[in-house]
């Protein structure tokens, strides 16, 4: 589902990072772990086709990304990805519904409605769907980053650092609903970490060291 090979990435003229060589199958979950600049985020971000220019190869769900345009490659991560960032990127002034069925409309997927319930009810928090996403608890908001993450069934899920900010309640709730999640969808679930409390919760382990 997931493959690189000789991957390697510079911002500007900086030295550049390179990358283990993985695979990741179909379903399978993986924490991504290393301290701050080891790549992590880099790593997430080209595996999201959010960042271009690396040398090396890079395979999605049987596609090379480097080989999309711009434009296919918009299509592919929508149709394809959901990301959980650390900052939940929800659209203040929206609520909880309406930054679900971005999701879909993004990704130029019929909206459905009912799904919108449905996702939030598994999710435990159904009684906020027509609340403002700036009138949620950090948890709250983080849970629906993970609806919207989940919301078109991508057969890939990114989480970046999605825990590092919350109390260790918080953070065993939100990891066990991404595994939950990625479950019911048979997703593979790539999370990049340096949150300690996770290496026991996710057995695939690939470590970056800058």
């Amino acid at each position: 589902m997931v493959t690189i090979k000789n991957l390697s990435f510079a911002y500007g003229d900086q030295k550049g990072i390179s990358f283990p060589d993985f695979s990741i199958n179909k379903g399978e979950h993986c924490l991504l772990l290393g301290e701050s600049g080891s790549g992590k985020t880099t790593l997430l971000h080209i595996l999201g086709g959010l960042l271009r220019g690396y040398s090396g190869s890079v395979e999605v769900a049987g596609t090379e990304l480097s080989a999309l345009s711009e434009t296919a490659l918009d299509h592919f991560r929508g149709k394809h990805m959901g990301f959980v960032f650390q900052r939940n990127h929800l659209i203040s002034a929206l609520t909880v519904e309406k930054n679900l069925i971005m999701a879909p409309y993004l990704a130029e997927l019929p909206v459905e409605h009912q799904k919108v319930d449905d996702v939030l009810r598994s999710l435990g928090i159904a009684e906020k769907k027509h609340t403002k996403v700036t009138e949620l608890s950090q948890g709250q908001a983080q849970r629906v980053a993970i609806a919207r993450a989940v919301f078109n069934n991508p057969p890939v899920i990114l989480a970046d650092e999605p825990t590092s900010a919350l109390d260790d309640k918080s953070c065993a709730q939100v990891i066990n609903l991404l595994i939950q999640q990625a479950n019911a969808h048979k997703a593979t679930l790539l999370v990049a970490t340096h949150d300690q409390r996770l290496k026991d919760m996710i057995s695939k382990q690939i470590s970056l060291h800058g």
